[in-house]
């Protein structure tokens, strides 16, 4: 549910080209399965992408990988103990600590930030996740894009050139012009 969530957010926010968004269990009890059929409605009724297989988590990913994301405290503390070194588990954070506390009305006074896992529950508890999941994806984009923006290498305009196809030197400071 979360990576569809925000895959649709960075696609939306133009980064698609920039992040890559990928998701994995912590444990391998489902893999190769599609995603539950009431993820699959709750996130068609949102207009979201529902394809999905599940895989899990492998610590050689750490390698690759800038961020990542956990659910609830049993997944941060799994990927904690996966991470091959103190850099790669300071990768992993919770969703929801991205989230506005404004417009994220699960988290309640003690601060859960927690995303409770539905599977045991009804559809209601489906449709709640997700809106957890949302609330935190649009501060998770915030914080992706302030990076992206960061790491990007913005290229120096082109020079110009003389007849002959050679540069012409630049100007000294901005409002320096040559003389001809």
């Amino acid at each position: 549910m979360a990576e569809s969530v925000f895959r649709a957010r960075v696609a939306e926010d133009g980064l698609d080209g920039l992040v890559e968004v990928d998701s994995a269990g912590t444990g391998g009890w489902h893999e190769g399965d599609g995603a539950d059929p009431r993820t699959v409605a709750v996130l068609r009724a949102g207009g979201y992408e529902t394809a999905h297989t599940a895989r899990q988590f492998h610590a050689s990913w750490f390698d690759r990988l800038d961020l990542v994301i956990a659910l609830d405290s049993g997944h941060l503390r799994a990927l904690h103990r996966l991470a091959p070194t103190a850099q790669d588990a300071a990768k992993v954070r919770l969703l929801r600590s991205y989230a506005d506390e404004t417009t994220d009305a699960g988290a309640d006074e003690a601060h859960d930030l927690d995303v409770p896992d539905p599977y045991y529950g009804d559809f209601a508890g489906f449709e709640e996740c997700l809106e957890m999941v949302e609330a935190a994806s649009d501060g998770l984009l915030a914080a992706v894009r302030t990076a992206v923006t960061a790491r990007q290498v913005i290229p120096a305009r082109a020079p110009e050139h003389d007849e002959d196809g050679r540069p012409t030197p630049a100007p000294a400071h901005p409002q320096e012009k040559e003389s001809a």
